[in-house]
């Protein structure tokens, strides 16, 4: 096996990871525990699934650190086809680490509340009940602004994946879509209050979904090809001259 495939395989189990950490942590638990519910039932919500809310902390945990190494070890892979975009790849994803982290803490803030007799004795059951609403609101906040990092990586790094061509060349075409999608989503949410009404609000990350699952198992079964090409190699050498 290349050194070039080990790399690729390596990068797509990070990317395995991330993706599976980032749907336990973003969406299997607090669909289970948190949709469509405040104030006391939420409370009871997280009692009752306290093991499974803490399983989406450690899941976040282990998704952003695989997040972290991630760029790094597609910088080995891609930086030959322009470093400047490997770069900016890298720190558009990393920058996104440390306030992904910090952002945690409004979860484990949630656990604090419930969990100390003390502090939950002091609170009255409606202060409670709006201390872990805010937490769980300000962390919601936190992820919305983290899209935007998630967005802007896809750039750098959808351009590198179709200039290269180590893959199909549509994945890279998708991943740079997505970063579109994320910007407009972000945005259509923050300024246009109806924005999540529009009949194409749902499918805009769509591309994002499709480009970030296709590379990380493409990258993972198919490896990266043994000789990718070049990008002095993409136009044909001109023909020797005729000698007369």
């Amino acid at each position: 096996m290349s050194e070039n495939k080990k790399i690729a395989r390596f990068a797509g189990l990070l990317y395995l990871i991330v993706v599976l950490g980032g749907i336990a942590s973003l969406a299997y638990v607090p669909n289970v525990i948190e949709n469509g519910k405040d104030g006391a039932a939420l409370v009871v919500s997280i009692q009752t699934h306290q093991t499974l809310f803490r399983f989406g902390i450690a899941a976040g945990l282990v998704c952003y650190t695989a997040f972290l190494l991630l760029p790094l070890v597609l910088y080995r892979l891609l930086a030959p086809f322009g470093r400047q975009a490997a770069i900016a790849m890298v720190a558009l994803a990393t920058a996104s680490v440390p306030f992904a982290f910090a952002n945690l803490v409004h979860r484990m803030d949630v656990l604090s509340l419930l969990g100390d007799e003390p502090r939950s004795a002091m609170l009255t059951a409606t202060q409670l009940q709006t201390q872990v609403t805010l937490a769980l609101e300000s962390y919601w906040n936190g992820i919305f602004v983290l899209t935007i990092f998630w967005g802007l990586w896809l750039l750098p790094f959808g351009w590198l994946m179709f200039r290269s061509r180590m893959i199909p060349r549509i994945f890279g075409l998708l991943l740079m879509a997505g970063c579109f999608g994320y910007l407009i989503a972000f945005f259509g949410q923050l300024l246009v209050p109806d924005f999540a009404q529009l009949a194409f609000a749902r499918y805009i990350t769509l591309p994002a979904t499709l480009g970030e699952i296709g590379t990380c198992l493409w990258l993972l079964i198919m490896g990266v090809r043994d000789q990718p090409i070049m990008p002095a190699q993409t136009s044909q050498n001109p023909p020797p001259a005729r000698q007369s």
